[in-house]
């Protein structure tokens, strides 16, 4: 596992003082998302089907740190949209690094060579830089030739000024467990710290609805991608349960209220995924949501989320609760056969309810005085 000790050792002692204090839900990594305009436009990606009213709205600076302390996270994960669009992103990052938060900006990286000398290195700060896989498959996937260049070029000249780097990537159902594994040799080789994994989330705002995976199918690409990983010394920046988990090995339920998000529209119910309306403040969010009513086997749109953003917290309150266990699994790897771990029974589920078009509709009615008291403190264009 490719996570730094002082971090392992930092968020060990805060899930432990959670749980001392009986906290049966915390927040362990806040998704802060201080704005939604991209320059891409990839066709597995929900989050950035806006007006351009909505899309030229920014976090301020004195956004990004209220919500971090108002979270009280040891972890921030930065993504967007494009973060490095934002033109105080450097300030942003360097006040968070002041507070000593682990600060994860998540970059497609074509922006990060131009900007790269206005942050410094720091055991605090990594960059998460957007691969999904080699050069023809990630291209294809963020609709664009060239991108994967110059992404693995951005990805040097960071590694080569002594910052942090990680590569997140996302698998959907046309991936193939050879070139996966091909990939994450490519990963390796190239230096980065290690690669966060994750198969893609249904958007149902996506253009493209056709590849995302199911658990069945998650599962089993996974425990294929993992039997060919034994003894190639593959780096993953997530915990050795979660792994085990995306192989089928393990009955988690989603704990989303670990990783809360705060974009231009305020506290996002439930969780990054998915957006079912706002609270006002982190307070509310954690006392007010109807918690229960989301998860899969409670939720339609839950039904074949295997996401990290909603599994991993679950996984390292595991780990904390079975250091043994998360361990073994550590040194061996992930079982890749065998009977998988009972699927969540989904009979109970409720429908899904869709209301994007009547909640975007008034967000951009809203007065520019107005949206900037619930965060959208900017409406500059975008560079």
């Amino acid at each position: 596992m490719a996570v730094p000790l002082i971090q392992q050792l930092r968020v060990g002692a805060y899930i432990m003082k959670q749980r001392l204090q009986r906290n049966e839900r915390y927040p362990l990594v806040l998704m802060l998302e201080p704005l939604f305009r991209c320059n891409l436009a990839c066709p597995g990606c929900g989050k950035i089907d806006y007006p351009d009213e909505i899309l030229n709205r920014r976090l301020s600076v004195e956004d990004c740190i209220e919500a971090v302390e108002e979270s009280g996270v040891p972890i921030v994960s930065i993504p967007g949209g494009e973060p490095l669009i934002h033109k105080e992103m450097d300030q942003i990052v360097a006040e968070l690094v002041k507070r000593k938060r682990f600060v994860y900006l998540c970059t497609n990286a074509l922006l990060l060579e131009k900007k790269i000398d206005l942050f410094k290195p720091s055991k605090y700060l990594t960059f998460s830089i957007h691969l999904d896989g080699l050069e023809e498959e990630h291209d294809r996937a963020v609709d664009q030739k060239g991108v994967f260049k110059r992404a693995v070029k951005a990805i040097e000249a960071a590694r080569d000024r002594g910052h942090r780097v990680n590569v997140n990537c996302t698998l959907f159902n046309n991936a193939k467990p050879a070139e996966v594994s091909e990939f994450l040799d490519f990963a390796r080789d190239l230096g980065v710290e290690g690669v966060t994994i994750s198969p893609g989330y249904a958007y149902e705002r996506a253009p493209d609805q056709e590849h995302f995976l199911n658990r069945r199918q998650t599962k089993e690409l996974f425990r294929d991608v993992f039997r060919r990983g034994k003894d190639r010394k593959w780096r993953f920046s997530q915990s050795s349960l979660f792994l085990d988990f995306l192989a089928g090995n393990q009955s988690y339920h989603c704990t989303p209220w670990s990783n809360p998000t705060r974009n231009v529209f305020g506290w996002q119910r439930p969780c990054y995924l998915l957006n079912e309306g706002y609270a006002p403040s982190f307070k509310a969010l954690m006392e007010e949501t109807d918690w229960d009513g989301y998860g899969t086997g409670n939720y339609e749109k839950c039904a074949n989320c295997m996401v990290h953003c909603g599994f991993e917290g679950t996984a390292v309150a595991d780990t904390v609760k079975h250091p043994l266990k998360a361990l073994k699994v550590a040194l061996k790897g992930p079982a890749t056969e065998g009977e998988m771990a009972p699927e969540i029974d989904l009979s109970n589920q409720r429908p899904a309810i869709y209301t994007f078009e009547e909640f975007v509709a008034e967000a951009s009615a809203q007065k520019p005085e107005t949206a900037a008291k619930e965060g959208s403190s900017s409406t500059a264009a975008a560079e």
